[in-house]
């Protein structure tokens, strides 16, 4: 990948959003590795879920959602919402051209999942746009490793996880109806494709009992920022502060108390509603 001309400059903050509070699960795997980098949060939550939305319409959300962080100066977008990865990521790199790099979540664990699992039978849960857009399998088969995917779109789970029933006996009878469909038999590891299903990782593991690998791609996001801010010369200073920003586009109580969960840590949510 050639650097790229614009004055960027390793001080610019990086700009993450989704369609809701999930991508949070995304941000604190992030603040894990750049401890140092600033961030800048935007959570769709006007608009979610995404994952039931059309093409157009997440992409017209995605675009405005841009320039919310391009105006914050972000040095790299990073698109960390499955469904917007699939429908609008060729669209905002095209919208944001040399402003900043852009980053989703979706080309990294594919790379992951093609040097570890080649030959073999692998299964995805997301929502219904993440595996109706066919974006995994088609660049899984592009790959050319011989890896068998077997997707399903789960769509009561991300609603699910937002209005915190995790880790109780309704999550449970959910998770177990859909782990059950027989479309995932045989799979030798689960992608868990959507931002909020970390939340849902353990219950999911005690489903088949350490039996398969439970692939949670935000830590594999986070090491592919790394590496990119590493290529482009663009890491925050060890000696820099890192005062994050989060941003939602509708405010509830509900949200406030479950960005704690998702983040790992205290989270002060400001409203930035996209249409006034």
């Amino acid at each position: 990948m050639a650097l790229l001309s614009s004055p960027l400059n390793s001080s610019r903050p990086i700009g993450i959003f989704d369609s809701g509070i999930g991508g949070l699960t995304v941000a604190r795997a992030v603040n894990q590795a750049l401890p140092h980098e600033r961030l800048i949060y935007f959570g769709d939550t006007a608009h979610l879920p995404y994952g039931d939305k059309s093409t157009a319409a997440i992409q017209a959300y995605s675009v405005k959602i841009c320039d919310v962080l391009l105006r914050q100066q972000c040095k790299v977008i990073l698109i960390a919402c499955n469904s917007a990865s699939a429908a609008a990521y060729e669209l905002v790199r095209e919208y944001v051209g040399s402003k900043a790099l852009v980053l989703n979540v979706i080309d990294p664990i594919v790379a992951y999942v093609g040097q570890h699992y080649a030959g073999r039978t692998i299964g995805l849960i997301g929502t219904k746009q993440t595996v109706g857009s066919n974006v995994y399998r088609k660049k899984i088969d592009d790959l050319a490793a011989g890896i068998e995917l077997h997707a399903l779109a789960t769509p009561l789970l991300a609603p699910m996880v937002e209005e915190g029933f995790f880790d109780n006996a309704i999550s449970e009878s959910v998770i177990q109806n859909y782990l059950s469909d027989t479309s995932l038999e045989s799979i030798e590891a689960l992608v868990l494709a959507c931002t909020h299903y970390p939340l849902i990782r353990e219950q999911i593991t005690q489903f088949y009992q350490d039996r398969i690998d439970v692939l949670d791609p935000s830590d594999v996001v986070a090491l592919a920022l790394k590496e990119l801010l590493i290529e482009h010369q663009l890491l925050a200073p060890t000696s820099a502060r890192s005062q994050h920003h989060f941003y939602v586009s509708d405010f509830t109580r509900s949200f406030e108390e479950s960005t704690r969960i998702f983040f790992g840590q205290e989270v002060n949510l400001e409203l930035y509603p996209l249409w006034e």
